[in-house]
């Protein structure tokens, strides 16, 4: 079943472009759609949408966390934990150059 949520993160474009970097061109296995977007206070908004919880999780757990984690180590950042996510309802994801997912 499809996974998806909104994720504000106190980080700026330049902090996600280091954490981009570290993870690398390899696909993230379950991902369907990660669009980020730029609050008013320059922090950023994920907007995430998975194959299934599991496939997220396992991402998270193999991937993407030991990526953020190193980053912000190098660069000195110690947030106070993750911030929470919002689970949201998918109706459609209609990428352009795929058929929409339902």
């Amino acid at each position: 079943m499809t996974y998806a949520w909104v994720q504000d993160v106190p980080i700026d474009e330049g902090l996600y472009k280091h954490v981009l970097a570290e993870l690398g061109d390899e696909p993230l296995a379950g991902l369907v759609a990660h669009v980020v977007l730029r609050n008013d206070d320059a922090t950023l908004r994920y907007v995430d949408v998975w194959e299934s919880e599991e496939a997220c999780e396992r991402a998270f757990d193999e991937r993407i966390h030991p990526a953020v984690h190193r980053v912000f180590q190098e660069q000195g950042f110690r947030p106070d934990g993750e911030p929470p996510r919002a689970h949201v309802d998918v109706v459609d994801v209609l990428l352009a150059d795929e058929s929409p997912r339902r």
